[in-house]
């Protein structure tokens, strides 16, 4: 008996659907025997990492808190990669909003209302949006490959943050700690409902995916990327610009992902540290992915990502185990998905 794999002449819908549900289910049974190994009871610890957070409504709300920045984040990463555009800069895309609506919240002490609060988390997007045409202008003028300039330009942020907040942004009142001075109330995002840490974010994430899915389905832009992530040569043949397309996609992605930053340190964070982000923009390429691409889809799989996130901090408290689960059942889900995936373009062949 030998098992082939024979390319499908038309990709498989009941697939696309499947593949997510099945790779999602080959890590929970992973997850069983890894629990197991560790010596900690599988179904207990099933139960704390993927149960316990939504069984409350304060768990539920830092569900929502961490699935905000993933999913704007991952949003604005399925404009690029629908249109072969590999940005992997998210990270320091996030960071450098962060830092640019910081320095606006804390530059402007003497405005006493709410527009301060808009103009850093303007000041947020555009910072996101700066850094990543940098790698938009060297991809258009210079052809250098998108992923190697996004991903370096991820660490040039981080050095820019630890510089600045153990310098000019750092606070002389701080007890020589490096993190800026917290936010006032006019630079702050407020809960939305006392007791919990929802804040704006997670609405301006919501209407961001919404928003993006009506751009992406019903204009000639949503129409140009698709048409340029299927085929080079059709667009060309179409009269697509390609190098308009590189720089909108990334400039959008780039936006959301400042936007994502500063939200979350205006929100939950509430000053700036050394550190505002568990790689968060890695983890949204794995969201972008689950959720096909597709922003409404999106917001389910930032949902699921989030509850690792939470879950894992559970299993941290009550188990004893490191923080660092969640990374690793991000990892095994990503891998269960690609290896699944093959299934949408192929079909298994017993002979």
């Amino acid at each position: 008996m030998l098992i082939q794999l024979e390319p499908r002449s038309v990709p498989s819908k009941i697939w696309q659907v499947l593949s997510p549900l099945v790779a999602l289910l080959a890590t929970v049974i992973l997850g069983f025997v890894l629990f197991g190994l560790l010596g900690k009871p599988p179904v207990a610890a099933l139960q704390t990492l993927l149960i316990s957070p939504l069984t409350s409504f304060y768990g539920l709300s830092e569900l929502t808190v961490k699935a905000a920045p993933i999913l704007l984040i991952a949003v604005g990463l399925s404009v690029c990669f629908q249109g072969k555009v590999w940005n992997i800069g998210a990270e320091g895309q996030f960071t450098i909003g962060a830092i640019c609506g910081s320095a606006v919240a804390l530059g402007f002490p003497s405005i006493n209302n709410y527009s301060l609060l808009l103009l850093s988390l303007i000041a947020g997007v555009l910072g996101g949006a700066i850094w990543a045409s940098i790698s938009a202008f060297l991809k258009v003028r210079f052809h250098a490959n998108e992923i190697l300039t996004t991903l370096m330009l991820n660490y040039i942020a981080i050095s820019v943050l630890n510089y600045l907040v153990h310098g000019v942004l750092k606070d002389p009142q701080g007890f020589n700690f490096p993190e800026s001075a917290p936010f006032g109330e006019f630079a702050s995002l407020q809960p939305l409902i006392a007791g919990t840490r929802l804040h704006l974010g997670v609405i301006l994430g919501v209407v961001a995916a919404v928003l993006i899915w009506g751009v992406l389905r019903q204009t000639f832009f949503g129409f140009s990327v698709r048409v340029i992530g299927s085929s080079a040569k059709a667009a060309v043949y179409a009269g697509i610009e390609s190098d308009r397309i590189i720089w909108l996609t990334l400039l959008i992605s780039g936006g959301l992902a400042g936007l994502a930053g500063v939200c979350e340190v205006l929100g939950p964070i509430g000053q700036l540290r050394p550190s505002i982000s568990p790689g968060y923009g890695y983890t949204a390429i794995i969201a972008a992915f689950i959720g096909r691409l597709n922003p409404l889809g999106i917001i389910l799989s930032s949902l699921l990502i989030a509850l690792l996130y939470v879950g894992s901090e559970l299993v941290q408290i009550k188990l004893g185990l490191p923080l660092a689960l969640a990374g690793m059942f991000q990892g095994i889900l990503f891998f269960f998905l690609l290896a699944t995936d093959i299934l949408i373009y192929n079909q298994v062949r017993i002979k």
